[in-house]
């Protein structure tokens, strides 16, 4: 148990440290795009690069039409900040001293939830107004899968919390 406590551990930090990350991009995106400031355009104006703050660096590069940026850009930037924030939590649970919690069992299920039902309409939606890549349904399904695999994870949860509460009630 020593060594999975270890590794959700690095887990938990790398999962925080990549949700921040997109958080604060997309943060730092929309403040770019709702205000000009860092914006670069470029290809006749087709393109436009988000600079790094306070220099003419490139930093994201992004086609300049809105539904581009809100469907291809901004909502996969937010998704997966999302994503890996709760991946976090998830690999939070396993070096608590406690396992079996109702907690535990709410943040399973949040996360199985978001992995199952959020993937699959985000990229219907986006197909309306940009092209889909072929690729983003594999990662639809893969989210898909780890869904499920956490839907079973979660209910393996909710048994080991009942044998606990029974094995309390019993001492």
């Amino acid at each position: 148990m020593n060594q999975t406590k270890i590794i959700s551990k690095i887990l938990y930090y790398i999962c925080s440290v990549l949700s921040v990350g997109y958080l604060v991009m997309v943060a730092y995106s929309v403040f770019c795009l709702a205000t000009g400031y860092g914006i670069t355009p470029y290809k006749n104006g087709q393109y436009i690069h988000i600079n790094f703050p306070f220099t003419q660096q490139p930093f994201l590069n992004i086609e300049d039409n809105y539904p581009y940026i809100i469907f291809s850009f901004l909502s996969v930037l937010t998704s997966y900040g999302i994503f890996f924030w709760l991946s976090a939590v998830v690999f939070r649970i396993f070096f608590q001293e406690k396992l079996f919690t109702a907690d535990h069992i709410r943040q399973l299920t949040i996360f199985y939830r978001y992995n199952i039902f959020i993937p699959l309409p985000l990229v219907i939606l986006a197909s309306f107004f940009v092209e889909v890549e072929s690729v983003v349904w594999g990662l639809v399904f893969i989210h898909f899968m780890l869904g499920i695999f956490c839907l079973f994870l979660a209910n393996i949860f909710k048994q080991g919390l009942h044998l606990q509460n029974e094995q309390d009630l019993f001492i």
